[in-house]
C-alpha cells in the first residue's frame, strides 16, 4: 500500500506533465507553501515544549491581538517562499504592507496572499489553528509589484488551499478548474501524501457553525435562519439542527466540506463600520474558490464571495459558505430583507 501512495510533490508534476503550457513555477510555489507549513505544523506540535506560543507580543495591523506563533508563522511562510524565484510580491494579515520582491532577486509571475496562522485563539488550550493561502498572477512581473497588485476578485485565483493543524495535518488544495483534493502529512516521511480527490460538499446540512455569542447585534435574516435551525424537527426546516462552532475558520469549514454544514460569520453591529469580522483576500476568498470547486456556495448574503472586487488588501466582508442548500437560504432570506426594505422606503417617502 505504502509504494502505491502519492505525495503532493507527485501529484503537481503529474499536473505539470498532462499539461505542455506549463513551466512548472506554480507547482514549484506550492511546494513551497508545503514546506513552509511543515514548518508551522512542527511548531504546533511542539506547543509548550517550544516557549509561549499563545503569549501576545503585540497587534497587528487588525487592532488585533498578535500572538508569539503568529509571528514566528509569518516569518516562516516569508522565509519558504520569497526566495523561491516564483513571486512578485507576497502579502499578509500579519504584515501592513506587501512585501515585495526586488528586481535584484530572484522573481516570477505570481502573489501570494496568506494568513500564516488562522484561529490563534486557539493556540493556548491545544485547539486547532490552520493556514489559508491564495495564488494570484501578477498584472506585470517586468516591474515592481504594488498593493493595488493584489486588489483582484476571487474568481481570478489560480490556486488556493488550507492546512488544518490538529490530530494529523491535512491540507486542501484546488488548483484553477481541477476540483479539491486532500493530502495528509505523513509524519514518518515528513511528506504530505493524497489521500482523496474530487472532493465534494454534502449539498444538505444539519450542522451550522456561528458566534452564537454575538446574537444580539445580528442582522434580521441571520436571526430568521438561526432561529428555524433551532426549531427542528417541528419548524420550518423539518429536522434538527447541531451548532459548531471552534473559533478556527479552517476547522470549521473543513468540517462543513467534510460532512456537510454552513460556517458563518456575518456582518453585524459590532463590526459593520469595518466591512465585517473576516478578511476578504486572506481568508474569504482562497475558503470560498475550494467550497465552489466542491460544489458548495460561498456568498456574503448578498453575492458571491468570488466576485466582490477588493478596495484595500485587508478589506474584510460578510462570509456564509458550506453546503449549497442552506447557503441559498440564507441567500433568500438576505433578498427578501432588502426587499422589504426598499419597499418600506418607497412608502415613507410616498408619505
Amino acid at each position: 500500500m505504502g509504494s502505491e501512495r502519492l505525495t503532493l510533490a507527485h501529484f503537481l508534476y503529474e499536473d505539470v506533465r498532462n499539461e505542455p503550457q506549463a513551466t512548472g513555477e506554480l507547482a514549484s510555489l506550492i511546494n513551497d507553501i508545503a514546506a513552509a507549513c511543515k514548518a508551522v505544523s512542527s511548531l504546533v506540535n511542539h506547543g509548550d515544549l517550544a516557549g509561549n506560543l499563545g503569549g501576545a507580543v503585540g497587534q497587528n495591523i487588525q487592532d488585533e491581538t498578535q500572538k508569539e506563533l503568529d509571528v514566528l508563522a509569518n516569518d516562516t511562510f516569508l522565509a519558504w517562499t520569497r526566495r523561491g524565484g516564483q513571486l512578485t510580491a507576497l502579502a499578509s494579515e500579519e504584515l501592513e504592507d506587501p512585501y515585495i520582491i526586488p528586481m535584484d532577486e530572484p522573481r516570477g509571475k505570481y502573489l501570494l496572499v496568506f494568513d500564516p496562522l488562522d484561529g490563534s485563539s486557539n493556540i493556548e488550550i491545544n485547539g486547532p489553528v490552520g493556514t489559508i493561502f491564495s495564488i494570484l498572477r501578477s498584472p506585470d512581473p517586468t516591474r515592481l509589484a504594488t498593493k493595488e497588485d493584489f486588489l483582484q476578485p476571487g474568481r481570478n485565483q489560480i490556486a488556493a488551499g488550507y492546512v488544518l493543524y490538529s490530530a494529523s495535518t491535512t491540507m486542501l488544495l484546488t488548483l484553477e478548474g481541477k476540483g479539491v483534493s486532500k493530502f495528509t502529512l505523513d509524519p514518518n516521511v515528513g511528506e504530505f501524501v493524497l489521500v482523496e480527490r474530487d472532493i465534494k460538499v454534502p449539498p444538505k446540512a444539519k450542522e451550522f457553525a456561528i458566534n452564537a455569542s454575538n446574537q444580539r447585534f445580528w442582522d434580521a435574516p441571520v436571526t430568521r435562519y438561526i432561529s428555524e435551525c433551532l426549531a427542528g424537527k417541528t419548524g420550518p426546516r423539518g429536522r434538527d439542527f447541531n451548532m459548531r462552532w471552534v473559533a478556527a475558520m479552517v476547522a470549521d469549514v473543513h468540517r462543513a466540506i467534510s460532512r456537510g454544514g454552513v460556517f458563518m460569520y456575518p456582518v453585524d453591529e459590532k463590526c459593520r463600520e469595518k466591512g465585517g469580522r473576516l478578511r476578504l483576500l486572506y481568508e474569504a476568498s482562497p475558503m470560498a474558490m475550494i467550497i465552489e470547486h466542491a460544489g458548495g456556495r460561498a456568498s456574503t448574503g448578498l453575492c458571491p464571495i468570488l466576485d466582490v472586487q477588493p478596495t484595500d488588501i485587508h478589506q474584510r466582508i460578510p462570509v456564509m459558505m458550506g453546503s449549497s442548500e442552506e447557503v441559498e437560504v440564507l441567500e433568500r432570506y438576505h433578498a427578501e430583507a432588502e426587499a422589504d426594505a426598499s419597499a418600506t422606503g418607497r412608502a415613507g417617502a410616498a408619505e
